[in-house]
């Protein structure tokens, strides 16, 4: 900060040093070759400019210490902003286990979130200093961008498909919250903030707003509600149990994850990929389901893990 101006947004977490340190660097490495570059263009200008009409160039042999510096330099640079940008992106990438996740809608023009104790928000996000937060990101519509300048975070939310991302704030207080990426005339007004909190207050807050359904209770109803349970599980279909972050066999022998990605996929295109030894014979859920009631299932599937297995098998 110079003079009480701010060159650059506050950092808010865990993420946001690595990010910055980077950008120095390739900031100064920047500068340091523009002002080499600007330098000897004014040098060579000077020194070596026409004085006379009868003086003639000089033939300038070439130099091979030259030549290797000039490719070595560059190419280390590069190796190294190659590794520090990439160890960054893959450990920011990677949530940790114990984060809490919170689903997300985008929608034109405004940012829909809910806990997965049930309390939803409009526009904002309580969330607790010191622990990580997973956030499963869709659009109702449009592609929009959620960027938190503070935390160093930002995605793309993507109609018909699932983003995520993480963070972890490391100070209490407000922070901004934008939409990144223009999604209509009102994109500007798609913004809202994110609210750091003391874990003991982010408590009294939670227990002190409106609840409505928990995500996987509200997942379980509308399990019951569109018959999932005469298939699922009954052997027509394969069990939800310790289904999420398994390997699936598929009938043409390959494997796949089932992340939030295959599960959406096997929701409302269920023939796209049939799981090995069962029949194609789960109707499209495509127009009967929202985002959020997707949202809604998958978290009961993923709360349906080793436990609710061996309560099943007994």
């Amino acid at each position: 900060m110079w003079f009480g101006f701010p060159i650059r947004p506050e950092q808010a977490s865990t993420i946001a040093e690595g990010i910055d340190h980077l950008y120095y660097f390739l900031t100064a490495m920047d500068l340091f070759f523009t002002a080499i570059i600007f330098l000897t263009i004014f040098y060579f200008a000077i020194r070596y400019r026409r004085r006379s009409k009868a003086e003639t160039a000089e033939q300038i042999e070439g130099s091979l210490p030259l030549e290797v510096a000039w490719t070595v330099i560059p190419l280390v640079l590069v190796v190294v902003t190659f590794v520090w940008s990439s160890s960054l992106f893959i450990r920011n990438s990677r949530p940790p286990t114990a984060a809490t996740e919170v689903f997300v809608i985008g929608k034109q023009w405004m940012w829909q979130l809910q806990h997965p104790e049930g309390v939803r928000e409009i526009n904002e996000l309580h969330v607790p200093v010191g622990r990580p937060i997973k956030l499963t990101m869709t659009s109702e519509d449009v592609i929009h961008d959620f960027f938190v300048p503070a935390f160093r975070v930002k995605k793309d939310v993507v109609p018909g498909r699932y983003t995520s991302l993480w963070f972890q704030a490391t100070k209490t207080g407000s922070y901004h919250l934008f939409c990144g990426q223009y999604c209509g005339v009102n994109h500007a007004l798609m913004r809202g903030e994110v609210v750091v909190m003391e874990p003991q207050d982010y408590e009294r807050w939670l227990s002190g707003s409106k609840k409505a359904e928990t995500m996987p209770a509200a997942g379980a109803r509308l399990y019951e509600q569109y018959a999932c349970i005469t298939c699922h599980g009954t052997g027509k279909g394969p069990a939800f149990n310790d289904l999420y972050g398994s390997q699936v066999k598929l009938q043409d022998g390959k494997t796949v994850l089932a992340d939030e990605e295959y599960l959406r996929e096997s929701i409302l295109f269920p023939s796209a990929k049939i799981v090995a030894g069962y029949d194609p014979i789960m109707p499209t859920f495509k127009g009967q389901l929202t985002e959020e009631q997707i949202l809604q299932l998958l978290a009961y599937i993923k709360s349906l893990g080793a436990t609710e297995r061996k309560a099943a098998q007994e």
